[in-house]
């Protein structure tokens, strides 16, 4: 039963995941093309401030309340449940509404002074109206996925992207043709969208809540739920936010540095907007799955730590960084033979098909990094994941400040690299060593490696054939990716670095 309830949160979550990233995409690729590379620059250097708010608005209380909620369940502890969620909706409505206060006062400051552009000003007053529907939908979040009720969250997931995208065409064509107007209406229609969606989840939680009511309570000593609370979301949300800020400090130093390279603000900005508004968010594209997993291993992670699963836990870390580095190399290889058609078809641009190539290698560190934070929190090592994040950062800003005045885009891409390849190797070694885990270099990296050479070798030949280079490159592009597609599946399969069975992640209730 835990198995198949596993399996179907995966694909309930990685079907959700898949279905907005294409919905996502294509609504980047119609923004782009109203508001053009400079306009995607600035909405990113927006959104970095708004994912600065938002950090402190949803905190650590989604973890926080997954987990908790997961060990009174596991323990039989049902009256805690309510206790949690209150405690949790209350400290998050109180840390929303502070940062919405903040960030509303600042605005004028950050846009001018920060940012460096008093165009941002109106949208980053608008977007903080957004922090406390943002937080609430995150701690209800937390509680379905405790529940293993993802089609819960997943439902509303869409239902809000929906709305934001309904609500951006329509504001669109009412707003002045400016960047302004136009970064100030994609914010607009974010904090309606959020609103939207905190009220249908709200609406499910109680149905959910009114469901479970019904299940009897263990007779047990009530949890201390506030300083349980704190005690893991606490180090998460201090952690994050200054992540977060180091974070937003980059994002608005590479597009100056940027600029110092090229002597032109337009073209750095332009140059960041190509980088992380169009190639990235696709580098990111196929990661659905493996998100679903990582969201979802928080909980099983929880729950096998209290009830002394050693086993299970070393088991579950292992398969699952089989799967993540088996489709990351997958990924991997498929970016780096079609890159330049899919930055040409997506968004007509060969700068965009070269940063999708660049950061092809990159991918198996990135996808990594995302599954075993997952685990980590799950194990209660939050702060340590953090911590590993807040050297990077720093490392980062340092490297930005010195380099990519110097180098340009091409010493930003260094960066990237050196950043990945330290965090992937600090939060990897800190699972294994949690978990008792033995790394398995040759189904990990060389089996899965050498089945993407072969699949890359393959497709890159087909691509050189006369009749499939004379075709549009929308069919080439799907010839040249079918055949890469094929040849890695049938290499995997004979190098048996999975099973079908590692694909459903089995709970036992004796500890091991």
């Amino acid at each position: 039963m835990k198995k198949r309830l596993f399996a179907q949160n995966a694909a309930i979550l990685t079907g959700t995941s898949l279905l907005l990233k294409v919905i996502g995409i294509f609504f980047r690729i119609w923004l782009s093309n109203r508001i053009g590379a400079e306009g995607m620059g600035l909405h990113q250097l927006v959104f970095s401030i708004y994912v600065l708010g938002s950090t402190l608005a949803t905190t650590g209380l989604s973890t926080a309340v997954t987990r908790l909620v997961t060990e009174a369940e596991a323990t039989g502890n049902y009256a805690d449940v309510k206790r949690i969620m209150r405690r949790a909706a209350l400290l998050t409505i109180v840390l929303s509404m502070a940062s919405t206060a903040l960030f509303f006062a600042a605005a004028p400051l950050i846009g001018s002074h920060w940012i460096g552009d008093t165009r941002a000003i109106p949208a980053l007053r608008i977007l903080t109206i957004g922090f406390p529907f943002m937080g609430l939908s995150a701690t209800f979040r937390g509680y379905f996925f405790a529940r293993r009720r993802a089609e819960l969250p997943s439902f509303a997931q869409i239902f809000e992207q929906v709305v934001r995208i309904a609500v951006t065409v329509l504001l669109f064509t009412a707003t002045p043709p400016t960047l302004s107007s136009f970064c100030a209406a994609v914010m607009l229609a974010d904090v309606i969208s959020e609103a939207f969606s905190c009220g249908l989840s709200a609406v499910l939680f109680l149905q959910e809540r009114n469901r479970k009511s019904t299940e009897r309570t263990a007779f047990r000593p009530p949890m201390r739920v506030t300083k349980r609370l704190l005690q893991i979301a606490a180090p998460i949300t201090a952690g994050r936010y200054l992540n977060t800020i180091l974070r937003t400090i980059e994002n608005i130093q590479v597009p100056k540095s940027l600029a110092a390279f090229s002597g032109s603000r337009e073209l750095g900005l332009a140059a960041f907007g190509n980088l992380k508004g169009m190639a990235m968010p696709l580098i990111f594209f196929p990661a659905s799955f493996l998100t679903a997993f990582s969201t979802l291993l928080i909980p099983e992670m929880s729950e096998a730590l209290a009830l002394g699963q050693r086993l299970r836990v070393r088991r579950v870390a292992d398969t699952t960084i089989r799967i993540t580095l088996s489709a990351a190399w997958l990924c991997a290889g498929a970016f780096w033979l079609l890159a330049y058609p899919l930055g040409e078809w997506l968004y007509g641009s060969k700068e965009v098909g070269f940063y999708i190539q660049t950061l092809a290698p990159l991918v198996p560190l990135m996808y990594l990094e995302h599954v075993v934070d997952g685990i980590l929190k799950g194990l209660n090592q939050q702060t340590r994941s953090l911590t590993y994040s807040l050297i990077d950062s720093a490392l980062r800003i340092l490297l930005i400040v010195t380099l990519v005045p110097h180098f340009g885009m091409r010493g930003f891409l260094y960066i990237m690299v050196i950043s990945n390849l330290l965090t992937c190797l600090l939060n990897t070694s800190r699972l294994c060593r949690v978990a008792h885990l033995q790394a398995d270099l040759g189904k990990w990296v060389l089996r899965p490696l050498g089945c993407a050479a072969v699949a890359v070798a393959v497709g890159r030949f087909m691509l050189t054939l006369p009749a499939v280079r004379a075709l549009p490159i929308l069919a080439a592009t799907t010839i040249g990716g079918a055949s890469f597609l094929l040849v890695y599946a049938a290499t995997l399969r004979c190098s048996h670095i999975l099973s079908p069975a590692d694909f459903l992640i089995k709970a036992r209730r004796r500890a091991v």
